[in-house]
């Protein structure tokens, strides 16, 4: 056989191969989600976010859960089109609270998993396609081997597993910024009015993922410069940045197209709750409730898309972050870099700190390619560094696939470089497998061996890095097989999905948002007996705030009975939960106060109080109750010890909420 033949039987060989490989891959990948969808309970964003998309495409109104762009919504809700569905009426409250609120309704009293099953399905697409996009940029960047490389460490990264399948919008925004950035690739070598057109139906599409699609302007106008500066053509500079306007005008009109043509974000005349005018006038920056107050003017973007925009400066206000054993009203600028040092896999970090290696060696072969995918990853990585958004590594999804990218390079050039090299590549792939398999299937609380591992994440980062309400299933199981029916949950996402919602019938322990946003049912005595088990947010006490601001911290010291999908920790005996329990003496006071039975709220207020004097919350409430009987001397003591506890204990965290109710109470007090 001639040696030409028998090199091209031996290319063809290995092709066959690589394509073998590529779909047991995705095959794999595809197995892991499923298993996934089928484990995991409803999350805190899951059943609002289905419910809205299912309105969208039904009704074609944008309002139940304006705070996340449609598509991701309406994919998931695309399954749900042939069901006969009951809709749940309003419930009278502001919008953000109808949406979870519907949305619990919506999905469980239509059959649960009937609904969130297939919609999920609709979901791992993204996975797939963001899978077969880090092959194809692989390949065409750096060869079949590379491509090959960066699929395998993809699809065994344990962060995609835990998201690849939900309903939400990380994964899907991962997307369209890799398929984006990789379209305009093609267009900057060979350029082409129909990639072009391409090109901008992507950024639509990232547009109308996630708000951060936005990054994708500067990302494409930042690339035209640098590639500009790297071939040191100004004309490069130009053509790109003159496409890259095109196809964000493309992008625009997309955009527009996935609301309708429409600017209100209702038929009929239905207003959004509150209006986007008060709204925008309650941004606690002024001049950023200006500006979309001029987009919103001039109708230069639908008035949903404004709402959600809005929104999440109202969220990067409001929500605290957990970081490093505390918690923050705003998260440090450090808690994004160190959520990606945490939460990445070993050797992914390792691939990435020998990076240098392959511009060392090939670095000029490869200058554009590595511009298209460093600058979209330190775009990303410099506004989510320095935004206030803190609440989960998945909020770095679309930096992920651009990374796999560069490691499945350099671990091709090891294979190709001698036995040595070749060994040390295989070692870090197996490695990649390896991990997965030993946190499957709790990929959410994944953290990589050099940081203690899965357990030991909730001592530096929590929220979705570890507990996002997803364990409610193996809860079941749990308490099934000891059939123990004296329980109590203190469950993070209370309220958006309750535990009844998959027939766990524990007593409610108070979590912030199930007793003061959704207001839901309890009683909880002073000293609790038998089961109680703790979300690990609510363990860490992400909501209430650490320290004495925590009516769980004791159990931080206590040694589980079992940890549940590492994410519900279980504990048995006999507990003293007086914080706990003042907590829901407060509210009922603060609620028969609005009744006027101000002799009641008084006992309550005074019962809280003396089970947790320490607490600013309880004293401003037992004030409250003075003030209401005119009891004034009385009254103002209690506004002095509600100020001092907050003062002793994290005034950044409660200033916000109770300084201000505090001093007009003093206020008030003194003028008597």
């Amino acid at each position: 056989m001639p040696k030409s033949t028998r090199f091209d039987s031996l290319r063809a060989r290995g092709q066959t191969f690589a394509w073998i490989l590529i779909v047991s891959l995705l095959a794999v990948f595809s197995l892991q989600l499923v298993h996934v969808a089928r484990l995991y309970s409803a999350n805190w964003d899951e059943a609002h976010h289905l419910y809205d998309g299912y309105l969208i495409l039904t009704q074609h109104d944008y309002r139940a859960n304006a705070e996340v762009p449609p598509l991701v919504k309406i994919t998931a809700a695309l399954p749900l089109l042939r069901m006969h569905l009951a809709l749940p009426g309003s419930t009278g409250t502001p919008q953000t609270e109808n949406a979870f609120l519907g949305g619990r309704t919506f999905v469980f009293a239509n059959g649960g998993d009937r609904l969130l099953f297939p919609a999920r399905m609709a979901c791992m697409l993204f996975s797939l396609v963001t899978a077969l996009l880090v092959y194809a940029t692989g390949r065409r960047f750096f060869g079949m081997l590379a491509g090959v490389c960066s699929l395998f460490l993809f699809v065994f990264d344990p962060n995609l597993l835990a998201h690849g399948t939900l309903i939400s919008t990380d994964v899907g925004s991962a997307c369209f910024f890799l398929a984006t950035v990789y379209a305009f690739y093609l267009y900057s070598v060979q350029p082409s009015w129909k990639v072009l057109l391409v090109t901008g139906l992507l950024a639509g599409l990232a547009l109308v993922t996630k708000f951060t699609g936005i990054l994708i302007a500067p990302i494409l106008l930042l690339i035209a410069v640098v590639e500009g500066v790297r071939e040191r053509r100004p004309a490069t500079a130009a053509r790109l940045l003159g496409a890259s306007f095109a196809v964000l005008a493309c992008a625009w009109l997309v955009l527009w197209a996935f609301y309708g043509f429409r600017y209100a974000a209702a038929p009929h005349g239905l207003q959004l709750s509150p209006t986007l005018g008060e709204y925008l006038a309650s941004l606690p920056n002024p001049a950023q409730g200006a500006k979309l107050a001029l987009f919103a003017r001039f109708h230069l973007l639908p008035q949903a898309y404004i709402w959600g925009l809005a929104n999440t400066k109202h969220i990067e206000q409001e929500y605290t972050s957990y970081f490093f054993g505390h918690v923050y009203r705003h998260g440090p600028w450090e808690y994004f870099p160190a959520a990606f040092f945490i939460k990445s896999t070993l050797p992914l970090l390792l691939l990435l700190l020998l990076a240098p290696l392959l511009w060392l060696k090939e670095g000029r072969a490869y200058g554009r390619q590595m511009v298209f995918l460093l600058v979209p990853v330190c775009v990303y990585f410099a506004v989510v560094t320095t935004s206030h958004f803190d609440i989960g590594a998945r909020h770095l999804m679309p930096v992920y696939p651009f990374l796999y990218v560069l490691a499945g390079a350099i671990a091709a050039m090891f294979l190709r470089r001698g036995s040595g090299w070749a060994a040390l590549a295989a070692a870090l792939l197996l490695w990649q497998v390896v991990t997965t398999v030993r946190i499957a299937p709790n990929y959410m609380a994944y953290g990589n061996e050099a940081w203690g591992g899965p357990l030991q994440v909730r001592h530096y980062l929590s929220d979705a890095n570890v507990d996002w309400g997803q364990q409610l299933k193996t809860v079941k199981q749990y308490l099934d097989q000891q059939h123990d029916p004296d329980c109590w949950f203190a469950y993070f996402p209370d309220g958006a999905v309750q535990p009844q919602d998959y027939g766990i019938h524990c007593h409610r322990l108070p979590t912030p948002s199930g007793l003061w946003w959704f207001t839901l049912p309890m009683e909880v005595p002073p000293q609790i007996n038998g089961t109680v088990l703790i979300s690990e947010s609510d363990l860490e006490g992400v909501e209430s705030g650490d320290g004495a601001l925590n009516p769980y911290e004791g159990f931080q010291k206590l040694k589980p009975t079992a940890i549940l999908q590492d994410g519900v920790y279980v504990y048995q005996g006999s507990f003293a939960v007086p914080l706990a329990s003042a907590w829901v003496d407060v509210r009922q006071s603060a609620a028969l106060v609005q009744k006027d039975e101000l002799q009641q709220a008084l006992l309550l207020a005074q019962r809280a109080v003396t089970l947790a004097p320490q607490s600013a919350r309880t004293q401003l409430q037992l004030a409250d109750v003075l003030a209401a009987e005119t009891q004034w001397n009385s009254a103002k003591k209690h506004y002095q010890l509600a100020q001092e506890n907050l003062l002793n204990h994290r005034p950044d965290l409660e200033q916000e909420e109770l300084g201000i109710r505090i001093q007009n109470g003093l206020d008030a007090a003194v003028t008597r």
